[in-house]
């Protein structure tokens, strides 16, 4: 994949109380691509608190260099729903050209790629102009290639 029509990839999922945040932490990785000099993707933490005064935990990470978008892709592309999410860009596509997708936590904690609850992933895409058009067909273009490649 030679460009890739994506100026970064924001990934985010909280951390409830019952929860184990090295469960959460390692299905959010499940997306991640490794860190430089044998160091983990760095994870942002920011605390909260629920309604209830429970405390939340919001684990997030951005991407911006293109090879490890191009790992984040890549483990999108293993989506069994990979041609229904093609199919739904209009849907999935903003007005401000980012690209939403939700992911299920469970299956990411156990190394697989569905759609779900529990990680936003958010790409804002490249368009020229900075359209909803242009960026649909931009990213309709990339992630068709994803799925040739495999």
């Amino acid at each position: 994949m030679p460009q890739i029509p994506l100026h970064y990839v924001d990934l985010r999922t909280f951390c409830y109380a019952t929860e184990d945040e090295k469960r959460v932490e390692e299905a959010l990785r499940t997306f991640l691509p490794d860190g430089e000099d044998d160091e983990p993707f760095p994870i942002e933490r920011t605390e909260s608190e629920g309604h209830y005064g429970d405390r939340i935990l919001v684990l997030s990470a951005r991407v911006e260099n293109a090879d490890d978008v191009r790992h984040v892709l890549s483990r999108l592309s293993d989506l069994e729903s990979f041609d229904d999410v093609i199919g739904e860009l209009d849907e999935r596509v903003t007005e401000n050209t980012e690209l939403f997708l939700r992911l299920d936590k469970q299956a990411a904690f156990e190394g697989d790629v569905r759609l779900g609850d529990g990680i936003t992933f958010r790409g804002k895409v490249e368009a020229y102009p900075a359209k909803k058009e242009q960026a649909v067909e931009n990213a309709r273009e990339v992630l068709e290639r994803l799925r040739e490649q495999d």
